[in-house]
């Protein structure tokens, strides 16, 4: 925006406005006050907050109730100053008042976050616009003579004080109301929706023509939104020339991956481009069928604020397992499957690969499971010295090194046992990876493989090693809650691999179509997989909007923490206002992966879609 204004405007006089994010204009004032002014990221100051909760034994009480984790009452507290300037405890309470008991202990531990804070001059985010707030209320406050906020519907209570508080001559807002979609990050629809009463001499203005979507489209997502209170009255008008436009399309399916399947299909026919098209969703886990299905048949994909579902270490790993079946020679799969044993590493796999190798004479899988040979290869051929790893010594003493360890006598007898680096943690993971291979080796359909691999002490480990890892706070700590949806995240991704394996009869076209068919994608490039969210501001050509059933979208569970039918009902206007020419709204009756029947969104038969019955 200052840039355009240079367009117009002497650039001296451009630059004397102050431009940006509540929290980047607010550290600029305060800085030019306070140079030594501190500001924490939030993960500093949540390692901060859990070392004060820790402090406190909640174990001595009778409590009745699992008190929250530090990680989750930090956060708790962090929406609390966006959303509330009443007290803590008073807003605490309203929403959580079976933990009334532990409120005290809660408030005692924010008292003591906040004086540690002041002591050593340590400022939040959200402090940056409290600090600002506070001293706008006196006379040194910061002297604006016009405002300018835009996306005015997404501020919070916080921010809407702070306005008040800068009380400039001038406010001028822009936002949608109808696009008010962030009430779970603190956003307070309240801002807009009572500007008129708050300043009694505003003036409102109406921007009613749309100039994206056709006239179908715009009819379909009035007749929805029409449903919530409406303070600005607003009907959307078509404002773009058309000679003929396309009727939004529902596609009903009998099953959840028979959707994306049926989706994916449609896009590879369609004559629009994949840059053109999008499939929007209201959670990330409904990206994960579409991209596979997308992936099968060679259709580029991007998904925006997220990893792709095969470049997941979980997925990849699977997918590792399978390609050493089809293709033995497969060093990187085997290094990248090892990695992932403890004190392995991508050196020490190459050496047991070539191990491996050599004990079957070529034959990696020979050499597994029955090995011919019993001496080790010579593995560095460029000394000068013994060129074989270690001399007959060695190899008795590093065998008796296991002599502890509960051992089959397969195990046991295995030459790779002899291998002076194979350290006691580096055999268990051995082991499981053996005891895996001889499970499946009449195995010929992948969904077999597949299904097995998820049940072994192999994979197990993998999962809880990853989850591990993705709750693991920055002080080195592990958040319990975080690892147990971290695990539950992690196997949804494996069971929707073994549901796409299903499809297949073969293992070696499965992992062609997994891993080969998105050979030709370009970073960057594709059809937009996109949540609600992330679609916000954004538009195609083509758009659909899948997993349209009650509990999905609207999401029941985000309604029940911080959301409403309202809010859900703003997500679906959002979704399908994205679309320029065709749109297409799509649901499954049922999912096979977790056995589960679905009821159409309530959204269908708003839009005229169905009619439910009871």
């Amino acid at each position: 925006m200052i840039e355009r204004l240079k367009r117009y405007f002497p650039a001296e006089t451009v630059d004397r406005i102050e431009a940006g994010t509540f929290h980047a204009v607010s550290y600029r004032w305060l800085r030019a006050k306070n140079p030594r002014l501190t500001l924490k990221q939030p993960g500093e100051l949540r390692t901060l907050f859990r070392s004060l909760y820790e402090k406190r034994n909640f174990t001595r009480l009778a409590l009745g109730v699992q008190p929250f984790s530090a990680t989750y009452l930090f956060d708790l507290y962090q929406l609390y100053q966006n959303a509330s300037l009443e007290s803590f405890d008073r807003w605490f309470l309203e929403r959580y008042p079976d933990h009334e008991i532990l409120a005290d202990i809660y408030c005692d531990i924010i008292e003591e976050f906040e004086a540690t804070k002041e002591e050593y001059g340590f400022l939040s985010f959200n402090d940056l616009l409290l600090r600002t707030l506070k001293e706008s209320r006196e006379e040194n406050r910061p002297k604006f003579s016009e405002i300018l906020v835009d996306e005015y519907q997404d501020t919070n209570t916080l921010q809407g004080a702070l306005i008040d508080a800068l009380n400039p001559p001038s406010l001028f807002c822009v936002g949608d109301y109808d696009q008010s979609i962030y009430a779970f990050n603190g956003a307070n629809i309240a801002n807009i929706s009572t500007f008129a009463e708050r300043y009694p001499d505003a003036r409102v203005y109406t921007l009613s023509i749309n100039y994206r979507s056709t006239a179908p489209i715009l009819s379909l997502a009035n007749r929805v939104i029409e449903r919530n209170e409406r303070i600005y009255p607003k009907r959307l008008e078509v404002g773009r020339k058309q000679t003929q436009a396309v009727a939004p399309k529902l596609l009903i399916y009998e099953e959840l991956f028979e959707q994306y399947q049926s989706i994916a299909g449609m896009i590879l026919d369609s004559v629009t481009s994949y840059e053109e098209t999008a499939v929007i969703f209201r959670n990330n886990a409904s990206a994960d069928g579409i991209e596979a299905s997308l992936r099968e048949r060679g259709v580029p994909c991007r998904r925006k604020g997220g990893n792709s579902f095969f470049e997941a270490k979980e997925v990849k790993f699977l997918l590792d397992l399978l390609s050493l079946l089809v293709n033995p020679r497969d060093m990187m799969a085997f290094i990248h499957l090892f990695e992932y044993g403890k004190g392995v590493g991508s050196a020490l796999g190459r050496e047991f690969f070539q191990c491996l190798s050599h004990f079957g004479e070529g034959d990696l899988m020979a050499g597994l499971l029955q090995p011919s040979r019993s001496t080790l290869p010579k593995l560095n051929p460029r000394k000068n010295t013994q060129l074989g790893l270690f001399d007959d010594d060695m190899e008795i003493g590093s065998v008796t090194r296991f002599a502890a360890m509960d051992l089959n006598e397969t195990i046991r007898a295995h030459p790779l046992l002899k291998h002076p680096r194979l350290t006691q943690e580096g055999l268990r993971f051995f082991i499981r990876f053996h005891d895996f291979f001889r499970s499946i080796v009449r195995s010929q359909r992948p969904e077999t493989v597949v299904r097995k691999a998820i049940a072994s002490p192999l994979y197990q480990e993998v999962v809880e090693g990853l989850a591990s890892q993705r709750a693991r706070l920055k002080n080195g700590e592990i958040d319990p809650e975080k690892r147990e949806e971290a695990r539950e995240r992690i196997l949804r991704k494996a069971r929707l691999l073994q549901d796409l394996a299903s499809r297949y009869r073969e293992i070696p076209r499965f992992v062609n179509a997994m891993i080969l068919g998105g050979g030709e994608m370009s970073e960057g490039e594709g059809v937009n997989l996109l949540t609600v969210h992330a679609s916000k501001g954004l538009e195609f050509r083509d758009v659909y909007v899948v997993d349209l059933m009650d509990g999905r979208f609207p999401n029941r569970k985000l309604m029940e923490k911080t959301g409403s039918m309202e809010e859900e009902r703003r997500l679906f206007y959002v979704a399908v206002t994205r679309a320029k020419d065709r749109l297409f709204l799509s649901m499954a009756r049922y999912d096979r992966i977790k056995k589960m029947d679905f009821k159409p969104s309530p959204f269908l038969e708003e839009a005229g879609l169905i009619r439910l019955t009871g």
